[in-house]
């Protein structure tokens, strides 16, 4: 699928961006999530009592979100508006532009919906399966740990793409991430 950028009009259909983005900013912007996911497998790392179990706990972690990256460049990215475009801010419109097909970008909200899913339980499964160890072996490291993991995953996160890489974007009208933020400044 190695394609060249769309050339972005205002009479495409496909894309009509305003913005560009640069490495660099793509690299600020995906920060959090990969915070959240190195903070989640040393939490699971440290929370998980038997050692070959820890080891295994942390590295399906890590593995899971790197494949939920992937499965988002894959199975949604090919439906935005900005496929193949440098108007992603986080960069995976170009990296799905390399592996898959343009599809429908009208289909975007549904297929957004659908596959989400597959990375929501990274925000919770780290906090879980601790809260035992939290409770019956108190150690103030990882409640350190948890503690910097829900400020990054559930505060830092969500306020740092919907106010700074989602904001910018103009299929956000159209995205459930943002419906809730676009209606509430409406």
């Amino acid at each position: 699928m190695n394609q060249e950028p769309l050339k972005c009009t205002a009479n495409s259909d496909n894309c009509n961006p305003k913005r560009q983005y640069s490495h660099g900013r793509e690299l600020v912007d995906n920060l959090p999530y990969v915070i959240m996911i190195l903070l989640g497998a040393v939490i699971l790392y440290l929370g998980v009592s038997h050692t070959i179990f820890r080891y295994i706990a942390a590295g399906i972690y890590i593995t899971w979100g790197a494949a939920g990256v992937l499965w988002i460049i894959i199975f949604l990215c090919p439906y935005c508006r900005f496929w193949n475009t440098r108007a992603c801010p986080c960069g995976y419109g170009q990296i799905a532009g390399k592996l898959v097909g343009k599809k429908d970008h009208n289909l975007f909200k549904a297929k957004f919906r659908k596959n989400i899913p597959v990375i929501v339980p990274l925000w919770f499964i780290p906090v879980l399966a601790v809260v035992p160890d939290l409770i019956y072996g108190f150690s103030w490291t990882l409640l350190s740990l948890v503690t910097a993991f829900i400020v990054d995953g559930f505060i830092i996160l969500p306020i740092f793409s919907t106010r700074h890489g989602c904001a910018d974007c103009e299929q956000k009208d159209n995205c459930p991430w943002m419906e809730s933020t676009v209606s509430s400044q409406a």
